[in-house]
């Protein structure tokens, strides 16, 4: 397993080629490998709607071809404590716990996984 957890935000950027060149070529060396994403990031994922259905089959096909981190009960146990911390989402809560509970850096532009205490978080905008 890789040692990065993807992020919906970044799924969506980096296939629509918003970020610099130094960010793609770091993103394709981690997708390269077997991709870890949460349960919430492939219900996300899976969820969106284009009006370009080769835009929603590559999507697809990224998620069959990622590792799917489902919950089990220390994910649901260090959901439940950061959500007990600190105001945030529950999507957002067991995206953070599969990260820290797995051992892996989240990769993310989002802003509301700051400061969550032993999330390692990287944002590719910032590259």
């Amino acid at each position: 397993m890789g040692k990065y957890l993807i992020d919906n935000n970044v799924i969506s950027n980096y296939f629509s080629g918003l970020y610099s060149q130094k960010a793609t070529e770091f993103l394709e060396e981690v997708m390269d490998e077997i991709p870890n994403i949460s349960i919430i990031t492939q219900i996300e994922a899976l969820s969106w709607v284009n009006s370009d259905k080769s835009k929603e089959a590559i999507i697809k096909e990224f998620i069959t071809d990622s590792n799917v981190i489902g919950l089990d009960s220390f994910v649901v146990n260090r959901c439940v404590k950061i959500r007990r911390s600190r105001k945030i989402k529950t999507p957002d809560a067991i995206i953070a716990a599969s990260a820290i509970e797995n051992n892996l850096t989240l990769i993310t532009s989002d802003a509301d996984f700051a400061n969550i205490p032993a999330l390692k978080v990287l944002d590719p905008k910032k590259m």
